[in-house]
């Protein structure tokens, strides 16, 4: 597709949701027809419909959009009830993830809108089937690669392995995100230098470092702007998007 940007970690909570959501609100509060997908979900919570994405909700909060069930099937394909790899999650419900089956949501909703923020599950490399990872399934939607890093120690090693995989692959990368996962991490001196040596031992933009978001939930607009205040790379994605219209 022409018009996505891929979501990855460099792990598990390292803050891809909270980054997706806030890219995802900026994005439409500057007038940009953008939407959310979560093509796979493990952890699912169960609703009346069946089991729903929980990361798909904090998307949709955090930019007050409201979809239909059609359009919430596209967002996010595949969730399964345990929190699991995607592949033993799929084996369990004897309903494997199918690559083809994601690409076609997602170029549906490429055709349908200015732009799709997709948010991947767990790391570059986890597996999604019993035969490919995440890796393959941005190969095949052919689309650039934001990184989420958590900031602090070990996130350097994790950065440039994530990096060093994507290029290897040939797949663009927009840049790297920094977030804070618990109050006051990257307050020291380990943190302070995590951007720069990343920014120059993995030769990628970083695009942003986002401190912990309290009051996230009592003072959503103040959290979201401490986001956005924290976030100078916003403009080069909104750009991004505006190219790719």
């Amino acid at each position: 597709m022409h018009n996505g940007l891929f979501i990855t970690g460099t792990s598990t909570d390292v803050g891809k949701t909270l980054v997706t959501a806030g890219i995802l609100r900026y994005l439409r509060n500057q007038g940009q027809d953008i939407v959310p997908m979560k093509p796979v979900q493990t952890g699912g919570i169960q609703s009346a419909s069946g089991w729903e994405a929980p990361d798909l909700a904090v998307h949709l909060k955090a930019a007050d959009l409201a979809v239909d069930d059609a359009a919430r099937k596209k967002m996010n394909p595949y969730c399964y009830e345990p929190a699991c790899s995607p592949h033993l999650a799929g084996r369990m419900a004897n309903d494997p993830v199918k690559l083809e089956h994601i690409v076609s949501c997602a170029d549906a909703l490429g055709a349908a809108h200015d732009g799709v923020l997709i948010e991947g599950a767990g790391g570059l490399l986890v597996p999604l089937n019993e035969d490919e990872t995440q890796l393959s399934l941005i190969i095949h939607l052919e689309v650039p690669v934001l990184i989420v890093a958590h900031i602090g120690l070990g996130t350097v090693n994790h950065c440039l392995l994530t990096i060093e995989a994507l290029q290897n692959a040939e797949v663009p990368i927009a840049g790297v995100v920094f977030s804070s996962p618990t109050p006051g991490a990257g307050d020291d001196f380990i943190g302070k230098d995590n951007p720069e040596a990343v920014r120059s031992f993995g030769g990628v933009a970083v695009l942003g470092n986002v401190p912990y978001l309290e009051g996230l939930d009592e003072d959503p607009a103040a959290a979201w702007h401490r986001f956005e205040g924290h976030m100078p790379g916003l403009k080069t994605i909104q750009q991004y998007f505006d190219s790719k219209s």
